[in-house]
């Protein structure tokens, strides 16, 4: 359906709500790479005239990824049809998207109003009001909502800020890991999750880790759980092996192309997901979240999965908001968006990472997720430590759920850059923020010459 707005007597024709929302979103490498972004300011702000304007029920009627052929769209479409989603639509069902924008900031709309908001919410619903805000806008709109998730910490509860200890090393070497747990423990890092990304993606790699992780965990008590970041499949292997596996991982995207590139589909994710449940990890919590997934700007587009062809194409920041359809479903512990990991092909450099980082952090707690955020960029990107200072004050700011935090920010085995337990420390310091309760209480009664890194070897 095409939509049409008129600026400085030019008018503008925009052939598909997917054209629309590309034409309106602010300027990004990778809807320039993929041939959709608007071409000139004056046709960005003509499209962002066009969707203010744009009736909310039209998202109900329009999909930008057909439902026959995109297991997203019809998980999208057949939630939003539910009695829960439309009951919780109703308030808004009569508002534009501007107008939208305008409830979304308004003073009389508290937290508890948009915690009921979120079922009705479509993600491209998110994402077309999110094009239309300031930067200010969008952390203003999320300090408001509170997205509170349990493993055996707590996460998200207002006035805490949690991190992901990410012990990453280059060959997988045990003792490599070890060391920077006990520094990120010791600097009061790793409440949300203790999570490793492996260089091997198998399942006796992934077994050692799991088994090194809870053995530090167990010996100390401490109040947290482990991830090790391998494939779903792998995971699943390991279960079945005994692995003591906490929180289950899995990248996901917003178009069932782009996950199928990561080798997943809903079925799988739904099977690994009751497979993990049943493994009863958190007997204390009766109804523990187990799962984390992480997403980015760009993942569709560098899978050539945004269904763009001859100049057309979903631009990177709805499909991104798409993906948090699938999270949703889910209920998951923790969600993060790795906002700079995949390069300046498609957020170019520290004002495009910054930007994309609060346009997904706001877009998730929009739509009921546990939000946090790796605050990070490649080297080969226009960007510093600089741009994640303020990204990262920002985030904290608009009460992000967690960061992460990994060995002076420099990820030796990824290649990347991206913030540390020091940075942590420095946001909890400036707006008096606290980790998770239960892990504070470790903290408070654990002396820090017990722990020593001999005794944390299995």
């Amino acid at each position: 359906m095409a939509h049409a707005h008129t600026v400085a007597s030019v008018r503008y024709t925009f052939n598909s709500l997917a054209d629309l929302l590309a034409k309106a979103t602010p300027a990004r490498s990778g809807d320039e790479l993929a041939g959709i972004a608007a071409t000139s300011a004056q046709q960005r702000v003509a499209a962002q005239m066009a969707l203010a304007g744009l009736p909310l029920t039209h998202f109900l009627n329009e999909a930008v990824i057909p439902y026959e052929t995109d297991e997203v769209t019809r998980l999208i479409q057949d939630t939003s049809r539910t009695p829960a989603a439309n009951a919780a639509f109703a308030p808004i069902s009569s508002l534009t998207v501007g107008e939208l924008r305008d409830h979304l900031l308004s003073d009389a709309t508290t937290p508890a109003t948009l915690a009921a908001l979120a079922p009705g919410l479509t993600p491209e619903i998110a994402a077309a009001v999110s094009k239309l805000m300031r930067l200010q806008d969008l952390i203003l709109v999320a300090r408001k909502i509170s997205i509170v998730t349990k493993f055996r910490t707590t996460v998200g509860l207002p006035g805490r800020l949690s991190t992901r200890l990410q012990p990453n090393h280059p060959t997988d070497d045990p003792a490599g890991i070890a060391a920077s747990i006990l520094d990120g423990l010791l600097l009061g890092s790793g409440d949300a999750v203790i999570g490793i990304n492996p260089v091997s993606d198998n399942v006796a790699a992934l077994t050692t880790l799991l088994h090194l992780v809870d053995h530090i965990r167990r010996r100390y008590e401490i109040p947290t759980q482990s991830c090790v970041l391998a494939h779903l499949t792998t995971q699943m292997q390991a279960m079945q092996q005994g692995a003591p596996l906490d929180l289950l991982f899995q990248s996901i995207g917003g178009t069932e192309a782009t996950n199928t590139s990561f080798g997943i589909n809903l079925a799988l994710l739904e099977e690994a997901h009751q497979q993990a449940r049943s493994l009863n990890r958190a007997p204390e919590n009766p109804s523990p979240n187990i799962m984390y997934f992480e997403t980015g700007q760009g993942s569709s587009l560098s899978a050539n999965a945004h269904h763009g062809a001859g100049g057309q194409g979903v631009d990177q920041q709805t499909l991104e908001a798409r993906a948090y359809a699938v999270a949703r479903h889910f209920n998951p512990m923790l969600v993060n968006t790795v906002v700079g990991f995949i390069g300046p092909e498609y957020l170019y450099d520290g004002k495009q990472i910054l930007r994309a980082g609060l346009e997904d952090h706001f877009c998730g707690k929009l739509l009921g997720l546990p939000m946090g955020c790796d605050i990070c960029y490649t080297n080969h990107a226009e960007a510093d430590q600089d741009d994640m200072d303020a990204l990262l004050t920002m985030l904290g700011a608009a009460g992000v759920n967690y960061i992460m935090g990994v060995p002076g920010a420099d990820d030796i085995m990824l290649n990347y850059q991206s913030t540390s337990f020091h940075d942590a420390l420095y946001l909890r310091r400036l707006l008096n923020l606290r980790p998770a309760p239960e892990f504070e209480a470790w903290l408070n009664t654990q002396a820090p010459h017990r722990l020593t890194l001999p005794a944390m070897l299995p």
